[in-house]
């Protein structure tokens, strides 16, 4: 029953998320605006994060109508199937506004509270990420075929390249800075590409060594955590605790306990 109920969810989510990626892509109106904004006057929402949800969540209650639903904007309901859709239409808003190329669509389904598929589509690079639970992670791209990814193999903590983000609260994100200027003299490299999926994305396909982040939702996770995970990477909070608002932390297996010990050290969950 997993096995085709899995495959099912997959189809699904890989529907949901390329056209609303098309969408996105070529439906953006020259004079795109701000509709809203969220925890503060420069977390925004555009009139197409809100098409692109009403997309994704039409589609699947066309398809799965007793499932429940969790998106960034707004939709929300219960479900009576055990399954349950994690969508965020828009991940990296600010990017897209800009018209920079680094955005994603991530649409994740979860069983019984379990993420059991995820897809993440970036459209300005021609690129679909998907996993499901205990299959491994693929991506189809400018590459012939579907390429199965891996994470990179560990490298010293100090040739690593670390990707993370910055909140939108003023407070929150001068900590987070404080955290990066103390990081960096012990990395490679930080980068900030504006995309949670994404860069978890990157971790799997082997582009970054590790990512983390605070102030991240459910939405801007889930896929993007089970695609990393598939892919051989570890993910989770602060010390043995799952990826959370708090702290979200994903990299190579040798990576990942050096990193989260000095965001431990460093206090990155907390002001």
């Amino acid at each position: 029953m997993t096995e085709p109920l899995h495959t099912e969810l997959l189809q699904l989510a890989q529907e949901a998320a390329r056209r609303a990626g098309e969408l996105l892509r070529d439906g953006r109106p020259a004079d795109l605006a701000v509709a809203a904004t969220k925890s503060s006057p420069i977390d925004v929402v555009t009139e197409m994060d809100i098409a692109a949800e009403k997309l994704i969540t039409d589609l699947i209650a066309e398809h799965r109508p007793d499932d429940g639903l969790l998106g960034e904007e707004g939709a929300s309901s219960e479900g009576t199937s055990g399954i349950r859709w994690v969508v965020d239409p828009l991940d990296g808003t600010v990017n897209y506004l800009y018209g920079l190329p680094t955005w994603a669509v991530s649409v994740a389904a979860e069983q019984d509270g379990e993420t059991v598929v995820g897809v993440v589509a970036v459209p300005m690079r021609g690129e679909t990420y998907h996993a499901v639970r205990g299959r491994g992670a693929y991506a189809v791209g400018a590459w012939a075929g579907q390429r199965r990814l891996a994470c990179r193999p560990a490298p010293p903590l100090d040739q690593a390249l670390v990707s993370t983000g910055f909140n939108y609260v003023a407070q929150v994100r001068a900590h987070q800075a404080d955290v990066a200027q103390q990081l960096i003299p012990l990395l490679r490299d930080i980068r900030r590409s504006g995309s949670a999926a994404v860069d978890l994305c990157d971790v799997a396909a082997g582009r970054l060594d590790g990512y983390y982040e605070r102030g991240l939702h459910p939405w801007d996770l889930a896929a993007g955590d089970l695609i990393a995970r598939e892919s051989g990477a570890l993910t989770g909070g602060r010390p043995g605790e799952r990826p959370a608002r708090d702290l979200a932390i994903a990299a190579s297996p040798g990576v990942f306990e050096p990193l989260q010990r000095l965001l431990e050290d460093f206090g990155a969950w907390h002001d």
